[in-house]
């Protein structure tokens, strides 16, 4: 393998949310881009549903001034660049909008991306018609952690796949026993530590890949730019927000606006989505000759 072994390489990650990019499939990119890949996150809503963490953006909220979507287009952008990815909204910035959490009342919204129906499909089939990527990575059935968006993301690339005829699909999983393996003794002040089942989590996958110091470090950059939506507990301080969180154990640690302490991982894996051997799907993430 050489540093640049996947020039050429073309390979499209279907995200729901702003920040989906770096926590799920961040290393992954990095390593993806720095081995020489042209790599397109497609970024189906803005996140406008989302909660800010820290005091000076809390108004931007949907029940406010409604800006928040606006505000993740360069978080979104300074994650992209850590990662060194380009970025494309699906059917451009605002096509479609945050469905919100389950039964939230954002989902009746036409906008809403849960709506998109025909017109999602549509539109990522043309982008995967003109990139023509050799790898897509996106979530599975259940989107990971049962947000809708992220169902509708994995509908809508499994649809789009097929009728385009992109057969390599790959979905982002965690492993439950190392996340709970990795967690710190205490909490930052004012987070807490998850309870039994909490968080996300698979019992086995198909690809494990480990980060190297580089991919690590921009996963690391990439989840710092989504500031409103998440706080790194390594105790520095953001313009977005002005308070330090420390944690200590053998990984960096972050929290959403829930501030349950997650950790964020030096390996990431994988689960065989559609039509990719293990073999070759494996050769692909981890450097192994193709």
């Amino acid at each position: 393998m050489t540093a640049r072994d996947l020039a050429g390489y073309r390979v499209v990650a279907v995200h729901a949310h702003p920040d989906d990019e770096a926590i799920t499939t961040g290393g992954a990119i990095a390593d993806l881009a720095k081995r020489g890949a042209d790599v397109l996150v497609v970024t189906c809503t803005l996140g406008e549903e989302g909660e800010v963490i820290g005091e000076p953006y809390q108004h931007l909220v949907v029940d406010e001034a409604d800006q928040l979507g606006g505000f993740r287009i360069q978080e979104l952008q300074r994650s992209l660049a850590a990662l060194g990815a380009r970025g494309q909204f699906l059917g451009g910035a605002g096509r479609f909008r945050d469905s919100g959490m389950e039964g939230s009342p954002a989902s009746r919204n036409p906008r809403a991306f849960v709506n998109s129906g025909e017109a999602g499909v549509d539109t990522l089939a043309a982008i995967f018609e003109a990139e023509r990527p050799h790898l897509v990575l996106t979530y599975g059935p259940d989107g990971g952690y049962g947000h809708p968006d992220h169902i509708r993301a994995h509908e809508i690339t499994h649809a789009a796949a097929k009728r385009v005829g992109i057969p390599r699909i790959l979905w982002a999983v965690r492993l439950a026993t190392e996340t709970a393996s990795l967690m710190p003794a205490e909490a930052p002040a004012g987070w807490r530590l998850p309870q039994d089942g909490e968080l996300d989590g698979v019992e086995a996958s198909d690809i494990r890949v480990e980060l190297d110091e580089a991919a690590y470090s921009a996963k690391v950059e990439a989840m710092r730019a989504h500031a409103t939506q998440l706080w790194i507990a390594d105790g520095r301080t953001t313009d977005v927000n002005p308070h330090a969180a420390l944690a200590s154990g053998p990984v960096v640690y972050y929290a959403l606006s829930n501030l349950i302490v997650q950790p964020i991982q030096r390996v990431e894996h994988y689960q065989l989505g559609a039509g990719l051997p293990l073999d070759d799907a494996a050769s692909l993430l981890t450097g192994i000759d193709l």
